[in-house]
């Protein structure tokens, strides 16, 4: 629970940090939207600021005045409950607002929600609102840290811009861990934050699994291309193998072969691949191509949260071998709330753990993050159950 005295602080302090993912970008690398799984940076910054506006300022501050209204219809991301909204395909073709304007409209809610949280005397429900809103805000900027990768690493120019994170950290090493055959609990225990998706503490039957103490490495995945994996079918789950032949895939993203040697774009640039690094932007599809062609498998969400606390986690996100599903007894919340994460549970897989772009206090070991089996925009990673 957050202390009431440090609410604006705190609000500030998050506020502040995805204006500072931008502080190296253009004009024009604020509206570019090269896929529909990514959106322009100029976006996230109005749609966040939209998140506070219409959750927190407009039900709860009295007197307060929109500050455009047409802003609700072109920063709504996906809920329905709110009203109508621009398309996600088409959120490229926002030159306007413009990129100005989106700072104005930060600075004027930021104005206000400020007044708000020093005048206010929060209750338990408003203080819940105020952590999810954090916390989506934090979501965002993991985005914002990928969206923009993604727009400059298909840039021909391959730009290499400022930016707070540190893409490779040095790889700690750890010894393989074990459980032992048993009745084990998953489910977010505790009254700090989660998401409603982690709620549910229930029981779940694991057999004995050894899971490797570190993630798959460039040099070991480079073993895997090397080997003639993307050319062989029979390491291939029958959607990821039809996603290879739609794609052409051949490599992580980011990934040339340039005079035969592999490079990769990061935010330095391109540069050689270091095969010492942990293997980062790779689909579940290859994931879990390449663990059948090393003979072993990923593991399921349950026996990662498991041993959780005996591994170095927290440098790529981890793909499972998990669909995303409700936990026993989830329940969807009244209003446009409800819509965080429940209607997403169809079609998608369970990534655990945390990245480099993951902010500071955002991380836990029950987080059930999900994408499709396809994405690789991610800072995504693997690790082998033994």
């Amino acid at each position: 629970m957050i202390a009431e005295h440090t609410l604006t602080q705190q609000y500030l302090r998050v506020r502040h940090y995805s204006e500072a993912i931008c502080r190296g970008l253009e004009t024009e690398d604020y509206v570019v939207q090269p896929m529909a799984d990514v959106s322009p940076p100029k976006w996230h910054l109005g749609h966040i600021t939209w998140f506070w506006e219409t959750f927190v300022l407009v039900p709860h501050a009295p007197g307060y005045r929109v500050f455009h209204d047409d802003f609700s219809f072109v920063f709504n991301s996906y809920y329905e409950t709110v009203g109508k909204r621009v398309l996600r395909t088409d959120r490229g073709n926002l030159s306007r607002p413009t990129v100005s304007q989106i700072y104005a409209y930060r600075a004027y809610v930021d104005e206000h929600m400020s007044r708000f949280l020093d005048a206010a005397d929060p209750t338990p429900e408003l203080i819940c609102l105020l952590e999810l809103g954090f916390n989506h805000e934090q979501q965002h900027q993991e985005l914002l840290i990928t969206d923009i990768k993604y727009i400059l690493g298909h840039n021909p120019l391959l730009p290499a811009i400022d930016m707070p994170v540190q893409e490779n950290p040095r790889l700690v090493n750890g010894p393989d861990v074990s459980i032992r055959e048993g009745v084990y609990t998953i489910g977010h225990k505790g009254t700090d934050f989660c998401f409603d998706n982690e709620l549910g503490l229930h029981k779940v039957y694991l057999n004995d699994t050894t899971l490797s103490g570190t993630l798959v490495t460039n040099g070991e995945y480079l073993d895997f291309i090397q080997a003639g994996g993307y050319q062989h079918f029979k390491y291939w789950l029958s959607d990821g193998w039809a996603w290879v032949k739609r794609t052409g895939a051949k490599a992580p993203l980011y990934w040339h072969s340039i005079d035969d040697v592999w490079h990769a774009y990061t935010f330095n640039g391109l540069q050689p691949v270091d095969p010492d690094a942990a293997v980062c932007h790779v689909s579940q599809y290859e994931a879990d191509a390449y663990a059948r062609w090393k003979g072993q498998r990923l593991p399921t969400e349950f026996e990662w949260e498991a041993m959780a606390s005996q591994i170095n986690w927290g440098s790529r996100w981890e793909w499972t071998n998990s669909a995303y599903l409700p936990y026993p007894g989830f329940a969807t919340a009244e209003g446009a709330v409800g819509e965080y994460n429940g209607k997403f549970m169809s079609g998608q897989i369970v990534l655990r753990g945390a990245s480099i772009a993951t902010p500071d206090g955002h991380a836990r070991s029950t987080y059930r993050n999900f994408f499709h089996p396809s994405t690789q925009w991610q800072y995504t990673g693997i690790r082998l159950v033994k």
